[in-house]
């Protein structure tokens, strides 16, 4: 129980004097009105990636090379030749393209802001493809162009996938963004 504060009667009766004419006011205002927004959830940055992955009509080779200009020969025949082990690993075989293009996107910006150099991507050979176009494998080529935080990119060793698979060289720096 908190005690009542001791004031004096004389201040007490100084401030009823000092209140006599005072009557409270009615509170009847009512606050104005705001038009309120509908929330709109922000768009995450890796369906933001998802977004900006276009379908190129690009020629697609068999066995995946490419490296960007600045990636030293030395590291790129070392991801060739498997020396460069894959850290993670994303399989896309029986994904249809939108589902396949989502689990792209998602698993490149985990595995950036991961901080991982290397990874592997399974997008299969398109042997059990409707005439036998490897379309996983076509959308995987375009995408990991169009990607600017992929340095390098080859067919995985015959021993890991080969042409069924992709070995992907990361930039560290694009994680950090």
């Amino acid at each position: 129980m908190t005690k009542k504060p001791d004031i004096p009667e004389e201040e007490r009766a100084l401030f009823r004097e000092a209140m006599a004419g005072v009557r409270p006011q009615r509170a009847d205002r009512v606050e104005p009105f705001r038009a309120r927004r509908a929330p709109h959830p922000l768009q995450h940055p890796d369906e933001q990636r998802e977004q900006a992955l276009a379908d190129l009509s690009i020629e697609t080779p068999e066995f995946f090379e490419f490296r960007r200009p600045g990636i030293q020969l030395r590291l790129f025949q070392d991801l060739q030749r498997g020396l460069i082990p894959p850290e993670e690993s994303l399989d896309l075989h029986g994904m249809r393209v939108n589902e396949a293009r989502r689990a792209f996107s998602r698993f490149l910006g985990a595995s950036l802001r991961r901080g991982l150099r290397c990874v592997r991507i399974v997008h299969g050979k398109g042997r059990n493809s409707p005439d036998s176009q490897p379309v996983l494998k076509q959308k995987t080529y375009q995408w990991l162009l169009q990607s600017e935080a992929v340095l390098a990119f080859v067919s995985a060793p015959r021993w890991d996938g080969g042409s069924g698979a992709t070995y992907v060289l990361l930039s560290r720096k694009a994680g950090r963004r």
